[in-house]
């Protein structure tokens, strides 16, 4: 039986499960294993895999009569620069930097030998390894003899230029090399008659080759440079929450610059055990990361929780950004504790930017969450409008974060490569790992959900069609009412370059309820579930709307909602039913409940509209709102003459109050500013246990505050000094057991001393 460390609303109660790692090799965890090797080098695996001991050393030569390698130079600035690689931590360390490339680019060293090189009478090459056991067979084990020409998409190295002792030379890597942490030497062979004699030279630091969105021949190349500066150098964004009518972005830090991101993503990819000739596939290794992002399976970085107790870790809400999870994870090798949707994306951004695969946070509203398969999402009611969630497995989530990556798809029949969605939330296993994806967007869009990865699941997501169900007078369930237009709504991410929401549902699916979207919806049924049974048409002459005030509904204040029942027949009709409202989670389970109200209406006359409204007070909510603030509701209605049913779930969010943050516009990297955040509380009650958490322009940082009174207004005054030069958002969100996530953020310039 597998394990999977993902705490839900249901499992509350139930102590977490401990990580799960697969392979033991003669007794030794793989885990701890590959962090050793990855820590020491290949020569440790080599020695540990084999169990034998390391060679002796190679006698060193006579530097005056043979070319001996004195000193090897990456030239790390202007490699960096040139290969835009210059804002990683690990390039610009003050102690130990190293070479970070993008593969697919020319990069320069300088190799100072003890004698000029005279290519009449030394040979030279250059080996490059990578993994655990390089190999030529493997393409994990490089020779490069030094050459006068480049040839296109090959290994290659040319001399540059000559100054007396030292060669500048041209290192040229394959587009689709593989990418990960590679070693360099030098070899000088000489020929002492028969014999020949093999000098070796190598830099004591490994250097990265990564994915390179810039060059026309990588598999994720991205011609528009302009959308690089986002979705790949940009290193603050926003997450959208909240519900369809009230989108909020969430200020996010992808830190993927910051020193140990980058680490993580490649020793993800080790205890992933992808192999290493697959790793300069995109495809193969999004995938992996979607599912070591999350810890359901072999080791990743974060614990999913949804029950609402998050005692023993730290809240999801209360997250700035991923460096601090990031560090956390590296610093223990643990997964973290806890995430929920918008972390595991937020993460799953900076892994991938990190690599150099163009990468966005993608946020979808009214997100179906198809269990079973069936590109529907299906409610069942018993006979008197009661729900009937037994028989319920599927689930409308309010708002559900994934991401989409930007690479070609050689690997799918048809032109469906540009963005695809990859998911790192623990929710359905995909070939038994939690992961999702990479499914081509513009395959979904046609409903073509027979292409690898996880696409019918994908499809459901943004276009299934939410059914319900009651039995009839025999008791059998029919279909009582289809909504074709709830599902995926306002598919959201920050546009490129812009402080503002970019709208993507369109890339997702025609307009609703349009002739192409509906050969959309009808295509994949007939692909996944063949559900074409539920579209038979029926006659109704009573139209039901509902209208909520969302935008004006703060927390604290009266949540209000109408049902308006429209008679379009000939003859009277009388309706009756019930509204239910419910806190949730944002993942569509719903909580505690708040209001429950019945109607009965007779004698509604053609033409004529009747309107049934609840009202919810904050007496009615207080103490039970969960994470995000959302309420459910649940509507059903009965027509008695025409046995015409109404049912609708519906969701809708209490907004938060906004943290006003005052800081100075221009900073200076090591010199300490002042922060002044506030807001006003609109409960009624204290909010405990508060704490604001300060990110973007420094590491993240916690600063516990005093209890706010109710309906008082916070202020506090904190010390930020930033730690690192450029133009960056400075995040600040307040937390307390009460009200989670109050954020805001403000652009600030940082300066060099």
């Amino acid at each position: 039986m597998r394990r999977h460390n993902v705490i839900r609303p249901s499992l509350a109660t139930r102590a977490a499960p401990q990580p799960l790692h697969r392979n033991v090799i003669v007794g030794t965890n793989r885990f701890n294993l590959i962090r050793q090797i990855y820590q020491y080098g290949n020569e440790t695996l080599a020695n540990v895999n084999n169990n034998t001991p390391a060679q002796p050393p190679i006698q060193k030569p006579d530097p005056a009569a043979v070319l001996t390698v004195v000193s090897l130079n990456l030239n790390i600035p202007a490699n960096a620069k040139s290969h835009k690689t210059h804002k990683y931590d690990v390039c610009t360390s003050v102690v130990n930097p190293k070479l970070v490339v993008r593969r697919g680019q020319p990069f320069q060293i300088s190799v100072t030998f003890s004698k000029e090189y005279d290519e009449n009478k030394d040979d030279l090459q250059i080996v490059l390894e990578v993994g655990e056991t390089p190999m030529e067979s493997k393409d994990t084990r490089v020779k490069i003899i030094l050459s006068h020409e480049d040839k296109p998409k090959e290994w290659g190295a040319k001399i540059a230029s000559q100054k007396g002792t030292t060669l500048n030379i041209d290192l040229f890597t394959p587009p689709d090399s593989i990418v990960g942490k590679w070693t360099l030497k030098i070899d000088v062979v000489k020929k002492v008659n028969t014999s020949v004699h093999v000098f070796s030279y190598q830099h004591k630091d490994p250097f990265y080759i990564l994915f390179n969105p810039w060059c026309k021949d990588d598999a994720v190349y991205m011609k528009d440079e302009k959308l690089l500066e986002e979705y790949v150098l940009n290193d603050t964004g926003k997450i959208y929450t909240g519900t369809k009518n009230t989108i909020t972005g969430k200020p996010w830090h992808f830190a993927q610059f910051e020193p140990n991101a980058l680490d993580v993503a490649l020793f993800l990819l080790n205890i992933s055990m992808l192999n290493w000739s697959a790793r300069g596939n995109p495809v193969q290794v999004v995938r992996k990361i979607s599912a070591l992002a999350n810890s359901s399976d072999d080791g990743g970085i974060l614990t999913g929780n949804w029950s609402g107790d998050y005692k023993d870790g730290r809240s999801p809400l209360s997250w700035t950004g991923s460096g601090a999870i990031i560090d956390e994870y590296w610093k223990t090798k643990r997964p973290v504790k806890y995430g929920q949707c918008w972390v595991f994306s937020g993460i799953t951004t900076t892994l991938c930017r990190a690599l150099g695969i163009p990468a966005r946070s993608v946020t979808n509203f009214s997100s179906a969450h198809d269990a079973d398969g069936s590109i529907t999402i299906d409610y069942h009611f018993t006979a008197n409008g009661e729900s009937d969630a037994d028989k319920d497995c599927d689930s409308i989530w309010n708002f559900h974060v994934w991401n989409e990556v930007w690479m070609s798809r050689p690997d799918l029949t048809g032109n469906y490569g540009g963005w695809q969605v990859i998911d790192a939330t623990p929710q359905e296993l995909s070939n038994e790992t939690y992961c999702c994806g990479p499914t081509s967007v513009a395959a979904i869009k046609c409903g073509e959900v027979g292409l690898q990865y996880d696409g019918p699941f994908v499809f459901a997501e943004v276009n299934a069609d939410k059914v319900y169900w009651t039995p009839n007078a025999n008791g059998d369930l029919e279909v009582a009412y289809i909504d074709k237009k709830t599902v995926g709504q306002k598919i959201s991410t920050k546009a490129a370059n812009k402080d503002e929401r970019e709208d993507l549902t369109k890339d997702y699916k025609p307009d609703e309820d349009t002739c192409a979207e509906r050969v959309a919806v009808l295509r994949a049924n007939e692909t996944g579930s063949k559900r074409k049974d539920i579209y038979k048409q029926r006659d109704r002459d009573i139209d039901f709307n509902v209208d909520q005030n969302e935008e004006a509904t703060f927390v604290g204040g009266d949540f209000e909602l109408s049902l308006r029942m429209k008679n379009r027949g000939a003859a009277p009709r009388s309706a009756s039913g019930r509204i239910d409202v419910r806190t949730m989670f944002y993942t569509g389970v719903v909580a505690e409940l708040v209001k429950s109200e019945t109607f009965q209406l007779t004698g509604i006359k053609p033409g004529e509209e009747n309107v049934f409204r609840v009202v919810a007070t904050e007496a009615d909510y207080d103490g039970k709102l969960k994470d995000g603030c959302m309420l459910d509701v649940t509507i059903w209605a009965y027509v008695e003459e025409t046995d015409q049913y109404f049912t609708k779930k519906t969701d809708f969010r209490l907004r938060k109050p906004h943290l006003t943050i005052k800081a100075p516009s221009d900073a200076t990297v090591g010199q300490e500013f002042k922060v002044e955040v506030s807001f006003r509380n609109p409960l009624s009650r204290d909010l405990t246990k508060c704490f604001v958490a300060v990110d973007g322009v420094t590491h993240s940082l916690n600063f516990p505050q005093p209890n706010v009174a109710g309906h008082s207004t916070f202020l506090a005054t904190l010390p930020v000094t930033p730690t690192k030069a450029g133009q960056s958002d400075l995040i600040a969100i307040f937390n307390s057991n009460e009200l989670d996530d109050i954020n805001g953020a403000q652009p600030i310039n940082v300066k060099t001393a």
